[in-house]
């Protein structure tokens, strides 16, 4: 696959002539924030962000979808979205996460509609020129991304290093009208930007290594940071709706007036929300909130890692950092509390 020297001149010209033939989605200024959206003009891109408000999961599990419609004798069809969209500016902490997500979406029970979003899209992921007041990427070993995205854009100063690792980024980079063969000197100078993100991207550093936390929650149950922590915690969910690795949902049937027909509607759920897990009966088996908290770093530490082949379901985006108002949800101010008082061995 071939590996292009865009200006940044060229880069607009080729977004806006994406934008001509097909649903384009990139991340643009909300205020003083960023977060993704529909682009219409390649002027409103901004590869220069720290941090999106929310990750572009939203793209492929949608905050709120109505996955089939019914009637009342019987009769259902299944609703799909099969849109072609393209996503600009993904970093590469959210690739990894999405990377997880097609994963996890893609074994036990398939899942028809994330995966036809996911197979539709065309991703053109971007390394991180701005870091975030909280980004701890790199201690997960999330700073860079190999795999994923269809293009991976590096911005080199006088130009973007654009690198196409499948037919779909090829055919991107194809319409690059004023664009050259990366050089040997444009290739040193990404390799700069990674070597600085794998160090860089660290405002929150782990004390151990990402491969050590599984171990480490398997002694740490009954530990009292969980009582602690979950003391101040408003169980609002923020720290689930901002996080890229966040994937819980609930399904519910609603009928329409006359009650003849309606809609089965899957809406994000989150593991810290009071009732989250009550079922049948009224029993609900993880009501404190102290076992909420918990099992929301058992999810990313240990859970999801073994079902996933060990990678740690947490990629350092600091997300839940910014948006915890009691300031408990960051994930290594509690892994280095176990390890200061546990260890790793």
């Amino acid at each position: 696959m071939s590996i292009r020297k865009i200006s940044r001149d060229g880069l607009k010209k080729l977004v806006n002539e994406l934008i001509k033939g097909e649903k384009v989605y990139g991340v643009q200024a909300k205020g003083e924030r960023f977060d993704f959206d529909e682009l219409k003009n390649a002027d409103d891109l901004r590869l220069d962000y720290d941090v999106t408000l929310l990750p572009p999961k939203k793209y492929f599990q949608p905050t709120f979808e109505v996955i089939l419609s019914f009637e009342a004798e019987g009769k259902y069809k299944s609703q799909y979205d099969n849109e072609k969209f393209i996503l600009i500016g993904v970093h590469p902490y959210d690739m990894a996460a999405i990377n997880q997500m097609d994963k996890i979406f893609s074994q036990d029970y398939f899942d028809e509609h994330y995966m036809r979003r996911r197979n539709n899209a065309t991703i053109i992921a971007c390394d991180v020129a701005r870091p975030s007041e909280n980004v701890f990427a790199s201690s997960m070993g999330m700073a860079t991304v190999k795999d994923g995205f269809d293009v991976l854009l590096t911005d080199v100063g006088d130009g973007f290093v654009a690198e196409a690792i499948t037919e779909k980024g090829e055919k991107i980079l194809s319409k690059a009208r004023d664009s050259a063969t990366a050089s040997e000197k444009d290739l040193e100078k990404r390799r700069a930007v990674w070597e600085r993100n794998n160090k860089e991207l660290n405002k929150h550093q782990l004390k151990c290594r990402p491969e050590d936390i599984p171990k480490l929650l398997e002694k740490a149950y009954k530990h009292p940071v969980w009582e602690e922590k979950a003391k101040t915690c408003f169980s609002c969910g923020s720290c689930n709706i901002v996080c890229p690795t966040c994937y819980c949902f609930n399904v519910t049937d609603k009928f329409n007036w006359g009650l003849k027909s309606g809609s089965r509607e899957r809406i994000w759920d989150g593991c810290l929300l009071d009732g989250f897990t009550k079922v049948a009966g009224g029993h609900e088996f993880r009501a404190k909130r102290a076992d909420r908290f918990r099992h929301r770093l058992y999810r990313k530490g240990k859970y999801v890692p073994e079902k996933i082949g060990g990678e740690i379901s947490c990629v350092g985006c600091g997300r839940c950092v910014g948006a915890c108002l009691p300031d408990i949800a960051n994930p290594v101010a509690v892994y280095n509390r176990l390890v200061d008082d546990l260890g790793v061995k």
